[in-house]
């Protein structure tokens, strides 16, 4: 047990709801510098009065060494709370339901195999996509799933679910004939060459430019559970708008969330670079967008999700993506994309939300109207985030 280890510190956080509403699995991420344990932390245990709260330690920079505590907790409107720390130095870190999942697979096509793996870095120039299985690291929560394409599209795109569960590990973005009748979701978006959800993009002046030319494409699965995984699509020498950049694109996903954690991180302060991301004009029937002209767009609509259209069906969408006022430049759009301009001029790394709803979802949304009313929510939800204090 925990409470047997050679060195053991406690730590107590007060959280802090500012909102007037209830709140589900609330992302919690705190550094394990900012705790001071004084050691080197192998487990912890988070408690909330007598009842243990799953929790997970991620190294986020590969030495070996955790850096982050993440877990998710429910609060009432209104509440403070105070969370229970136990940072050990000893490995007997517990097990705890897995409410998210994520892999990413070498294909072998001369004899149909693959093998999990974590990380893989290309020269800018070889055409990895239909080396991976999926065309990318695959990653879900309960509520959905994603991919993001092992090429200069780096788009993230969506799978979607007909009932809650974790599904990937079994039908890997491709389910087959039993696992569909067995009610299994599947790819519900043609992406093309679009942001899909929320992909960060080039903007050259009249629309969105696909992540080249580049020396080197790194993606890698960061974290897999048990409460968020993240994945990473790394860019070294990527030449653009006169710079060098070397850019880091961080996708974490929470148990209990639909909406992905957008991290973008540059190795020196930016310049007057102009990026963009937004939402893809799904461009089939009933299709719609909204925007609040302050950072939030969304779009609605029906189109195959594939190109073999005998045997998929048209699929309903809804798609959004929040970024912060501050990092704002235009409100612009393209043939495939209702989008914003992103700038961060002198800053190292800036943060934006994206996320998706599929029409098939019995947890989820009747129409586009009930699509955007949510998204004007999630916002608020955002911008009155949870307080955290560290209590030593």
């Amino acid at each position: 047990m925990i409470g047997n280890s050679k060195t053991v510190k406690n730590v107590c956080l007060e959280l802090k709801n500012v909102l007037d509403k209830e709140l589900k699995d609330v992302p919690v991420c705190v550094s394990l510098n900012d705790l001071r344990a004084g050691f080197s932390v192998r487990s912890v245990k988070v408690t909330d009065g007598s009842s243990e709260i799953p929790s997970q330690l991620d190294d986020m920079d590969a030495d070996s060494q955790p850096d982050e505590l993440a877990f998710v907790v429910d609060m009432a409107a209104g509440e403070t709370k105070r969370v229970e720390i136990a940072l050990s130095d000893e490995r007997t870190q517990s097990e705890y339901p897995q409410r998210v999942y994520a892999t990413m697979l070498a294909l072998d096509t001369k004899k149909g195999k693959h093998a999990e793996i974590r990380s893989v870095t290309v020269p800018g120039d070889v055409n990895f996509y239909n080396m991976i299985y999926g065309h990318g690291p695959m990653f879900e929560s309960e509520l959905v799933g994603y991919r993001i394409y092992f090429n200069a599209k780096q788009t993230v795109d969506p799978y979607g679910k007909f009932t809650k569960g974790l599904e990937l590990e079994e039908s890997r973005f491709y389910p087959n004939d039993e696992q569909l009748a067995k009610g299994f979701g599947d790819d519900v978006l043609m992406v093309g060459n679009s942001c899909g959800v929320g992909a960060l993009k080039g903007w050259n002046g009249e629309k969105a430019v696909h992540i080249e030319p580049v020396a080197f494409r790194t993606e890698r699965i960061l974290a897999k559970g048990p409460v968020r995984v993240i994945a990473e699509v790394k860019v070294e020498g990527w030449e653009y708008q006169g710079s060098l950049l070397n850019m880091t694109n961080r996708y974490t996903l929470y148990a209990g969330h639909r909406d992905l954690i957008v991290d973008t991180f540059f190795d020196s302060p930016l310049k007057k670079e102009s990026f963009c991301t937004g939402v893809q004009n799904i461009m089939g029937t009933e299709t719609v967008s909204y925007s609040d002209h302050k950072g939030l767009v969304g779009s609605w609509g029906r189109h195959w999700p594939v190109t073999d259209t005998v045997k998929y069906a048209k699929e309903t969408v809804g798609i959004a993506t929040f970024i912060p006022r501050k990092y704002i430049g235009r409100e612009v759009s393209d043939k495939d994309n209702f989008l914003y301009t992103i700038s961060a001029s002198g800053e190292t790394s800036f943060r934006y939300y994206t996320m998706f709803t599929s029409r098939k979802e019995s947890f989820g949304f009747e129409d586009s109207s009930a699509w955007f009313s949510y998204m004007n929510e999630w916002k608020r939800e955002l911008e009155n985030p949870v307080e955290v204090k560290i209590i030593y």
